[in-house]
């Protein structure tokens, strides 16, 4: 093998150690003669445990340890299954942290709600799971391209063919209920009339959404059930949680058809408020569907998505581009998908820099929740979505940026928690991984002073 790298035995023996580094030069030739998949060989999937073993070592409960990057990639190289199962038991040691927390809250204030949150770490499994898959799903996708051959080619809107659908194959009616009717819910299965009831407040495309998404569970029941039983879920929660998930993506997939869709958005250069228009699909779902485009032979951009609320919570997140979210904490503030909030239903868009100096070419809008009446709380949500800088010149967002020039890239962070960014204004805790400089003799800009790694 040596002779045929053209390297010496003791370099190749070195390498196998992780002891030298496999240069782009050596790549080539490893593809060349062993047809190694190069994509595959430096995936993403690295780079994610990477990025969760340094929140787990960023912990102060591990400050005692001085554990490098090297050590982390060390650790990963030699027994990726060990890595990952060290932040698994991270997930639940901090699972178990916050339920204790919460259970204490609640035993000395007998008048607080109940903060605990079992659903939390199915939740995390299930968006785990999603990444394993890239985020595409060619099972659900040849699904839904059949549904549309069947019976929507000829219907003469998507919704008459969809509830025409439900009517033929499954007796089953739809009726769109006042909101006084359905109280809380949206959607509601009624097993006794076989009827689906739909809330009045939702829009179009979410009706479509539903009734596809309905259509999913009664037809593709079997093919869901396979799908999860690919993953390594133990828990009953987890595997509904993933049911839910997976009838989603056929909606989504039965709403803008993989190929339409993909066509369409090259040739708009993704300009997701005409794509809305086109598939008669709200903004987040055109967005949403974006990251799934991992077709072999059809691939798309690979973006990675984001929702947060006015607070900074996140309430979902996915990653096809190898982005890297935070577990825990919110979003950096010095993203600009904070920004959107101060200008509503407006695209606002950001080159931004993560710590390992990758760019990222940034868009970003507001969206809105249901209107249930003039009383009803009105909610407004901030959707992110992005793609690596290399990507961007296919967008029509891009359009007046100088993507070769990065000096003017906002410097970001995964959360302040993580983040070792000397003299960042925006900062709200200090990093876990540093040690404060506490003196009552100096001011910076920042709100934390800290030792860098000189």
């Amino acid at each position: 093998m040596a002779e045929g790298l053209g390297i010496s035995p003791s370099y190749l023996n070195l390498l196998e150690r992780n002891q030298r580094p496999l240069s782009a030069q050596l790549l080539l030739k490893l593809a060349d003669a062993y047809d190694v998949n190069l994509k595959g060989l430096a995936g993403d999937q690295g780079g994610r445990t990477i990025s969760d073993l340094k929140e787990v070592f960023s912990d102060p409960i591990l400050d005692a340890y001085e554990v490098s990057t090297q050590d982390l990639m060390d650790l990963h190289g030699t027994s990726p299954a060990a890595a990952q199962a060290l932040v698994t038991l991270y997930r639940a040691y901090r699972q178990n942290v916050e339920q204790t927390a919460g259970l204490t809250e609640k035993m000395t204030d007998m008048n607080a709600a109940n903060p605990l949150e079992p659903a939390t770490f199915p939740v995390e499994e299930v968006r785990d799971f999603f990444v394993a898959h890239k985020n595409h799903f060619p099972e659900l996708e040849s699904a839904a391209e059949g549904l549309w051959a069947d019976a929507l080619e000829s219907a003469d809107t998507l919704g008459t063919g969809l509830r025409q659908r439900l009517k033929s194959n499954h007796s089953m009616a739809v009726q769109i209920m006042p909101v006084d009717f359905m109280d809380q819910l949206v959607r509601r299965y009624d097993r006794h009339s076989n009827r689906l009831f739909l809330s009045e407040a939702l829009p179009s495309p979410a009706r479509n959404f539903q009734i596809a998404y309905q259509i999913g569970l009664l037809e593709h029941a079997e093919l869901i059930e396979n799908i999860i039983g690919k993953g390594r879920t133990l828990q009953d929660e987890t595997r509904r949680l993933l049911r839910i998930s997976l009838a989603g993506y056929f909606a989504g997939a039965v709403l803008m058809p993989y190929e339409k869709f993909l066509k369409a958005a090259e040739k708009k250069r993704y300009d997701i408020e005409l794509l809305c228009q086109r598939f008669e699909a709200s903004y987040e779902q055109v967005c949403h569907r974006l990251t799934t485009m991992q077709r072999p032979g059809a691939l798309g951009i690979p973006f990675f998505f984001i929702r947060i609320d006015p607070a900074g919570n996140i309430s979902k997140r996915l990653s096809a581009g190898g982005f890297h979210f935070a577990r825990f904490g919110g979003a950096c503030p010095r993203w600009n998908v904070h920004e959107a909030f101060r200008n509503p239903g407006k695209i606002v868009t950001q080159i931004v820099e993560m710590p390992d100096k990758t760019a990222y070419f940034s868009i970003s809008r507001t969206v809105d929740g249901l209107h249930s009446g003039h009383h009803a709380p009105q909610t407004q949500l901030a959707i992110g979505l992005g793609c690596e800088i290399s990507h961007a010149p296919k967008l029509v967002y891009s359009d007046g940026y100088d993507l070769k020039n990065l000096t003017l890239a906002t410097p970001i962070g995964l959360t302040c928690r993580l983040c070792e960014r000397i003299g960042c204004s925006h900062r709200a805790f200090p990093p876990l991984s540093r040690k404060l400089i506490v003196d009552e003799n100096m001011k910076t800009a920042s709100p934390f002073m800290f030792h860098s790694h000189e």
